[in-house]
């Protein structure tokens, strides 16, 4: 390994480094500023680097091309706004919050590898990262119910996913006798005509794997317990981070391994794309939950992504990553306002919680309001710009039936999006509503997002430049 390698993982060194920072600093001493600040101070530093960094092959495993740069920049930003949602939700709460940063630190690292990942030894390595961590994040909370039932059910969830995940790995190696994308892609282009006995099986196997992750139907049986359970900053880590470093695999694995060129292969992803559009607004007009609405509604936004990643080439690619930043920015923005209302015995889940928002803290409401419509693809948001250039991408290729089951699956989403949009602006109620945490970091979280989702949904050609560069070195 050469110092320009060592350079190139600087942004994953900086995360990994500042992990080991906070932990020795949570043996030498507690103390919650202290490991919040080491944390923020790797995170920017991450972000930072990959403007300087040269994109190089790093070994056979990890490719730190100007995609996997894109992606650690956006999923380094993405925790850095966690982290600081974190902060004031654990800042009153009698457990121990030093760990809390290490396992975020540690989360981010997996992610940022599954996004360089151009081999299945890296990318299982870094899939395992993350969901380790995860498994601790999400039951964080020892002394309540909800997240212990939640980290278990994920953890055993998870663990028979990487099963079948590694299943899928090891038929694609006894049939190809490499687990190199590029390598992988070289020799189906010399074979035209392979066997696929194993072939097939094994990369089912792995869609299995790579679907429990994005909770794509029918994989997606945990992500309601799981967002419901998780204590509200790490749902908004799940639902982003989590399945964006994973997407960010898929669409590298699919565009280099040239597995997009069997059609039964472009079947199952058609089938899970329609599955996961229609089950996941339908399941959420049921929810009463609004962690739970969300549950659902990611599973549709991964849906729709599936639309997109079909596509294929250069069109395809980019509004598959445009819609993922557009994603990060609506849903952290949607569970940066659960996490602010939120009192220290509960998180602020159910549709009470919200009934006259407006009325009580309006900026907040007009912010949630926001989002939500973004979410729904309301136009003059990042979420329509996302949703236009999927379709846009589809059209192009002659998708016409995945267009329209799109189209009739967002009309459907509309409506529990804007029923929680008149909850908002009704009388307030006479529930218990908690009493929202004092949380001044949050406020320049959702400011920031907010100012975002309109720019981008305004002017969105500064970031479309961003991503065609990003994608011309992946394809």
């Amino acid at each position: 390994m050469t110092a320009s390698d060592v350079l190139a993982l600087l942004p994953l060194l900086l995360i990994a480094g500042s992990s080991v920072a906070v932990l020795i600093a949570a043996a030498v001493g507690r103390n919650h500023a202290v490991a919040f600040g080491l944390s923020l101070a790797g995170l920017a530093a991450s972000f930072c680097s990959v403007f300087f960094v040269p994109a190089t092959q790093v070994t056979a495993l990890l490719d730190i091309d100007g995609y996997a740069l894109f992606f650690f920049g956006l999923i380094s930003a993405a925790s850095f706004a966690v982290a600081l949602l974190a902060y004031g939700y654990l800042r009153n709460r009698d457990i121990d919050k030093e760990e809390f940063y290490v396992l975020l630190l540690v989360a981010t690292l997996g992610a940022m590898i599954l996004a360089a990942s151009s081999h299945f030894a890296s990318f299982f390595l870094g899939l395992e990262v993350l969901s380790i961590a995860l498994y601790a994040l999400i039951a964080y909370f020892g002394d309540r119910p909800l997240p212990v039932e939640a980290g278990i059910k994920y953890l055993v969830l998870a663990a028979s996913s990487a099963a079948f995940l590694l299943f899928g790995i090891a038929l694609i190696y006894a049939d190809l006798g490499t687990m190199d994308f590029a390598r992988i892609e070289h020799i189906l282009a010399a074979n035209p005509n392979p066997n696929l006995t194993l072939l097939l099986p094994g990369v089912a196997l792995v869609v299995t794997g790579i679907g429990f992750k994005l909770a794509l139907v029918p994989f997606h049986m945990w992500t309601p317990d799981v967002y419901q359970g998780a204590p509200a900053p790490v749902t908004a880590f799940v639902a982003t981070v989590s399945k964006g470093g994973m997407f960010a695999l898929l669409l590298r694995y699919f565009a280099q391994s040239g597995i997009n060129r069997f059609a039964p292969a472009l079947l199952v992803f058609t089938i899970i794309a329609i599955a996961s559009m229609l089950a996941g607004n339908l399941l959420a007009l049921l929810q009463s939950n609004v962690k739970r609405i969300l549950a659902y509604s990611s599973i549709a936004h991964m849906g729709y992504l599936m639309v997109a990643l079909e596509v294929g080439g250069a069109i395809g690619a980019s509004a598959v990553v445009f819609y993922l930043v557009a994603y990060f920015i609506m849903t952290l923005g949607a569970f940066a306002v659960v996490t602010v209302l939120s009192a220290e015995h509960r998180d602020a889940d159910q549709m009470e919680d919200y009934r006259g928002l407006f009325w009580r803290r309006p900026v907040l409401a007009l912010i949630f309001t926001a989002m939500l419509l973004s979410l729904a693809g309301i136009p003059m948001t990042a979420g329509f710009l996302g949703k236009f250039y999927i379709i846009a991408a589809g059209a192009a290729a002659g998708s016409w039936a995945l267009i329209l089951i799109l189209v009739i699956a967002s009309t459907i989403g509309l409506f529990y999006y804007l029923r929680i949009v008149v909850i908002l602006y009704q009388q307030p109620g006479d529930a218990n509503q908690p009493l929202p945490l004092r949380m001044p970091a949050a406020g320049l979280v959702l400011a920031a997002l907010t100012v975002i989702l309109v720019w981008l949904g305004v002017y969105p050609s500064s970031m479309l430049q961003a991503i065609h560069t990003a994608i011309g070195s992946l394809l």
